[in-house]
């Protein structure tokens, strides 16, 4: 699932390098969602533009993080597994665009929310997975 998500993640990627110039935006459905390609230089919302340290630090340690756990934990609800998968491969995606070109290539724009692309939807559907997992079948007896 994890090198599924990040092909995806790549190629809409650069399709949208490819055919698309910086700023340009096309309607899908008029006035509701376009594809728009954007080159976001932070994190979520741009936040911490132009702080490669941290834009490289932080999701490599949580990444790793989340491989360390998903290893030691490995018969754990199923809802575990597809929020690490989600959550890693979304990270990746998105931390190959930064190391690659200083960027990460954004395209999904509904006009009432910043432009996104398909890692960020694998690691806020994972994060949800993980809500999940943590709420209905995380076993606190268990983990000690």
């Amino acid at each position: 699932m994890v090198f599924g998500i990040l092909a995806l993640d790549q190629i809409v990627k650069a399709v949208v390098r490819i055919v698309m110039y910086v700023g340009e935006s096309f309607p899908v459905i008029e006035d509701v969602f376009h594809i728009t390609y954007v080159q976001n230089r932070g994190a979520a919302f741009s936040m911490f533009s132009g702080q490669w340290f941290v834009l490289i630090l932080i999701p490599v340690v949580a990444m790793l993080a989340a491989v360390w756990y998903w290893k030691n934990h490995p018969d754990e609800h199923w809802t575990l597994d597809l929020a690490l998968s989600l959550i890693i491969s979304g990270g990746i995606g998105n931390l190959i665009d930064r190391v690659i070109f200083g960027y990460v290539t954004d395209m999904f724009d509904f006009r009432i929310w910043p432009v996104f692309n398909v890692a960020d939807i694998a690691v806020c559907v994972g994060a949800g997975f993980l809500i999940l997992y943590t709420i209905c079948y995380y076993d606190k007896k268990k983990a000690q």
